[in-house]
């Protein structure tokens, strides 16, 4: 594999000498192996996210709320009238790792089933037959190999992309990203840079198990040297997969599996994100809601409800898992003086933990009520999907939180 890698790295330096400096980012936004089980969904014209097809046939249900519910009621017809092409979710991680791997010839992919097949979301989906074998390299399945052999990769120049057939795989690799890809740049006294992409999809699904719907945020978080980010749109999605790859420092990126099928309008020129920054989805004045990745859709739901009954929340996707945008999320609670931080991962060192003790420690003069979280039990996963549904936040609970928090006066 070493060998692989550094005819990858010399065929690399003879067809381009461009180098990249991270400094110099310009950011346009502010700042054949199968899964066991395929979840496959379908966006209708209204914008509501249906299954249609399953392995046992379970008639089709209604997941989850628009994709893009800052404009839940826009039209068809006037969204089909905006600049840009439309992207599911998935197509769009692709479309901005093709960008990399044409822009960048050091840009590299590996793992299980990443080539001819196109990976298990068809995320790398013809990359292989554009890039070759070298580029696109599938793997045995062996995480804690692949993931080190990509982390000795980046030492030594590169800039790997590695993909996780389902997050919770990859804790096979947990030596290799904490050990070595967290740490290796203080270990080494700077002397190595490790642009390493590690990504894959992960989150409650549709009765997936316990296994297979695991959220690692809260695993990897205490990671010194690791930078963690979660999609919720097709616009963020291709945006913070290209700032990822261009990032200097090792970064995780979250997708979630019932997000790959939602639609969105994007622009046709170049964008990227910025790393380390929050998405303000809705301005409000009563409460801060703080949520990513698929509790957004459930907190846009709920707000229906909330907006009717007369409430105004803000509602903020934090997207930067580690660190936290602070500025974003301090002036809104400065605004609304309540939080509510809804999240999928769970309850015991979570996410949402970590955001209390941040608020708390840096804005708790500002607060009028205590900091609600709303996670997922501390149980595992159940099949059963009425079980399944019950471990997760749902929006009546949400409601309940917000009308709460704002009878505090």
């Amino acid at each position: 594999m070493a060998v692989v890698f550094q005819a990858t790295g010399a065929a690399a330096a003879s067809s381009s000498t461009t180098i990249f400096d991270s400094k110099r980012i310009q950011f346009s936004h502010l700042r054949s192996l199968s899964e066991r089980k395929t979840i496959c969904c379908a966006v209708r014209s209204d914008g509501r996210l249906y299954s249609v097809s399953s392995p046992r046939g379970r008639k089709a249900e209604p997941l989850i709320a628009n994709a893009v519910a800052t404009k839940a009621d826009s039209s068809t017809a006037s969204a089909a009238s905006k600049p840009g092409h439309e992207l599911l979710l998935y197509e769009a991680l692709r479309e901005g790792l093709e960008e990399e791997m044409e822009r960048d010839p050091i840009v590299c992919v590996v793992g299980e089933d990443v080539g001819h097949y196109g990976g298990s979301y068809k995320v790398t989906k013809d990359l292989a037959d554009k890039y070759g074998d070298l580029r696109v390299l599938d793997t045995p399945i062996a995480e804690n190999s692949f993931t080190g052999m990509a982390i000795g990769a980046a030492m030594t120049g590169l800039r790997p992309i590695v993909e996780g057939m389902n997050m919770g795989f990859l804790l096979l690799a947990f030596n290799q990203i904490s050990n070595n890809c967290g740490m290796l740049h203080y270990t080494s006294g700077g002397q190595f840079t490790l642009p390493v992409v590690i990504r894959g999809p992960g989150g409650v699904g549709r009765q997936l198990g316990a296994e297979h719907s695991q959220r690692l945020e809260s695993y990897f978080q205490s990671i010194p040297g690791i930078q963690m980010v979660a999609c919720s749109t097709p616009y963020n999605a291709k945006g913070l997969m290209k700032a990822a790859i261009r990032s200097e420092n090792p970064v995780i990126l979250f997708e979630h599996v019932l997000l790959y099928n939602l639609k969105e309008r994007i622009p046709d020129e170049e964008y990227v994100c910025n790393l380390q920054e929050a998405e303000m989805v809705r301005p409000g004045v009563h409460v801060t809601i703080l949520t990513y990745s698929r509790m957004r859709y459930h907190v846009m739901e709920a707000l229906k409800i909330l907006v009717n009954k007369g409430y105004d929340p803000e509602v903020i996707d934090i997207r930067s898992l580690k660190p936290f945008d602070l500025y974003t999320i301090g002036n809104s609670v400065k605004k609304t003086h309540r939080v509510l931080i809804v999240e999928e991962c769970m309850r015991t060192g979570g996410i949402g933990a970590s955001l209390t003790a941040a608020i708390i420690e840096n804005f708790n003069d500002y607060l009028d009520a205590e900091i609600v979280c709303l996670s997922s039990q501390d149980v595992p996963t159940p099949y059963a999907k009425p079980l399944e549904d019950w471990t997760v936040v749902q929006p009546p609970k949400i409601v309940a939180a917000v009308e709460q928090l704002c009878q505090h006066k």
